[in-house]
């Protein structure tokens, strides 16, 4: 009610529709055709990890992942990312400073608005045929890669492709700094070449 009312305050801003929970948001999505959903991760009759999914596969829309999050909760929210989130904002503790959230919610919304997901598939990408890369074996090169909005989906499928003896690359993804780590090292686990979050002094090779 708190979000409902300070997002209609905005100029350009209009909350078309709220839902308890997923089964009912299913509905008003396809109803309403928001430009923007937010989503809680914690819901009733569905754990909104599940409902994103679904909604990627069937009805994709922008989707801002808006949760209390806690160390142990962080890699929920990856999960969502890599899911198809747009973005992840971190709910305050106390219902008495959710109106701080305001501000950071509106810029959000604003940007996701301009997101264009595409319908994901989940099938096990084992089955998918891997394209072949040239790549030039050289110290004298790096790639260097720049990923926002659905970077975190986008830089799973390259990176997971990449060979061994690919090239020295840097990576530059918008993503809240809590997670940074916790994706290099999820990636470091999928990919051939090494992934790390980069820190002062490291080599790029």
């Amino acid at each position: 009610q708190i979000l409902t009312r300070d997002l209609n305050k905005q100029p350009g801003i209009e909350v078309v529709g709220t839902a308890p929970d997923p089964f009912i948001a299913r509905d008003k999505i396809v109803d309403l055709k928001p430009d923007v959903v937010t989503l809680d991760v914690e819901m009733p009759r569905m754990d909104g990890i599940t409902f994103l999914k679904a909604l990627m596969k069937h009805h994709p829309v922008p989707v801002i992942v808006c949760s209390s999050l806690t160390p142990k909760g962080s890699a929920t929210c990856l999960e969502a990312m890599e899911s198809g989130a747009v973005d992840v904002l971190c709910k305050p503790d106390g219902m008495y400073s959710i109106e701080s959230l305001i501000g950071t919610l509106v810029e959000k919304i604003r940007v996701a608005s301009r997101a264009k997901p595409q319908a994901r598939k989940h099938e096990a990408t084992a089955a998918r045929p891997r394209p072949t890369y040239a790549m030039a074996e050289t110290t004298h090169k790096i790639f260097a890669i720049g990923a926002s909005t659905g970077g975190v989906q986008a830089l799973t499928e390259v990176l997971t492709q990449f060979p061994r003896n690919a090239p020295g690359t840097v990576i530059v993804q918008h993503m809240p700094a809590k997670f940074t780590a916790s994706f290099a090292e999820r990636l470091n686990k999928e990919c051939q070449v090494e992934v790390r979050e980069a820190k002062a002094g490291d080599t790029v090779i």
